[in-house]
């Protein structure tokens, strides 16, 4: 997979701007807020349908325009397909892919995937659970769309039974009424829970090998879900769910929120068996959460039968010398996109220049 063309239009600092990449390294060089950035953001869109940076999409809109596009033409194993994401003044965004309109920003996952790193993507390994449920759940959701169904299912319905929760009504009444919403719960919260599992036992294996080569085989990376729940069939996660769900009622009420379930999973990271996420330096955070991003390349390549692109971020300032040789080669069968203010290294790719919102 990978990225043959992208055309931005009024998009964040570019008024009109064409760039054809190619198979490989493409370097973007440039100084601070000259438009690098701003071009990783753009390619993150068309491949998650969001922006990794802000919440308000009128800010990706050129100051002065009354909209923003972004084309991407993605070449696959298979057949060709052509992005096309509008942001309007009310910060709507529509969707084309080969021309043909589509009504769910959903849709676009899973036709260029990416994995995405940038400095503040450290967030995976020192913030709280939630940021590390959202990488799974993004990585999971380009994977599969049976997933994406299941994550939206079960996000709707946990919203329908907290709001139950606050209503105020008397045990006996709620308890006849979150029936309905915890037979869903446990259906979709299953489903969710063994993917999640699953993800983790490849990733474990997959970021062990890439911390490997990237510390020097120094350290040893470890990761595992931790979850309230029991790792088993479906029907037998689905069981545990609604026995937790009953049980749990009464404190639920008293919370008036949901306690138990998926939405509360996270990610156990290691560095030879010391919780990287309280205990580690700020290079080791960095290098173990570069680790996952390497282990996500792996796993897309299992399980779709393609690599995705990797984008990395002003990256390559925060690594020393030896771990920023060694990123670069174990990327070296990719479609690589860096941005950075200067590259001095000696391997083979194709450097552009960034100023003021214009590449060369």
């Amino acid at each position: 997979m990978r990225i043959r063309k992208v055309t931005l239009t009024d998009f964040r600092n570019y008024t009109s701007q064409t760039v054809s990449l190619k198979e490989g390294l493409n370097v973007f060089e440039g100084e601070n807020a000259s438009g690098k950035t701003n071009f990783a953001e753009s390619l993150y869109c068309c491949a998650i349908g969001k922006s990794p940076r802000t919440q308000n999409d009128k800010e990706m809109i050129r100051w002065g325009a009354s909209a923003a596009c972004v084309n991407v033409e993605v070449v696959k194993q298979y057949r060709n397909y052509e992005i096309r994401l509008v942001i309007d003044q009310k910060g709507k965004k529509k969707l084309a892919i080969d021309g043909i309109p589509a009504y769910k920003m959903s849709e676009i996952l899973g036709i260029l995937n990416i994995v995405y790193f940038s400095p503040d993507e450290l967030k995976l390994i020192k913030e709280g659970p939630s940021e590390r449920r959202r990488f799974m759940d993004i990585s999971l959701c380009q994977q599969s769309k049976t997933y994406l169904f299941n994550l939206q299912k079960y996000n709707a319905c946990l919203a329908q039974r907290n709001k139950l929760l606050k209503s105020g009504l008397g045990f006996n009444s709620l308890k006849q009424t979150l029936f309905v919403w915890d037979t869903q719960l446990a259906k979709h919260g299953s489903y969710l829970t063994r993917k999640r599992y699953e993800f983790a036992q490849k990733l474990k294996t997959y970021a062990k090998n890439a911390h490997m080569r990237l510390s020097g085989e120094k350290e040893e990376l470890g990761i595992s879900l931790e979850s309230s729940l029991i790792y088993d069939e479906l029907d037998a996660i689905a069981a545990q769910y609604r026995a937790h769900l009953e049980a749990d009622i009464q404190k639920d009420i008293d919370l008036s929120f949901t306690s138990f379930g998926c939405h509360r999973d996270d990610l156990k990271i290691t560095l030879n068996d010391i919780d990287v996420r309280k205990f580690g330096s700020q290079g080791q955070q960095r290098s173990a959460a570069l680790s996952l991003k390497f282990a996500e390349i792996d796993l897309f390549w299992g399980e779709v039968g393609e690599r995705p692109v990797l984008i990395l971020d002003d990256v390559l300032s925060e690594l020393d010398e030896g771990r920023s040789r060694r990123l670069l080669e174990m990327s070296a069968d990719l479609q690589t996109i860096i941005t950075c203010t200067k590259f001095d290294e000696d391997i083979p790719h194709v450097s552009f220049k960034v100023r003021n919102g214009s590449i060369s």
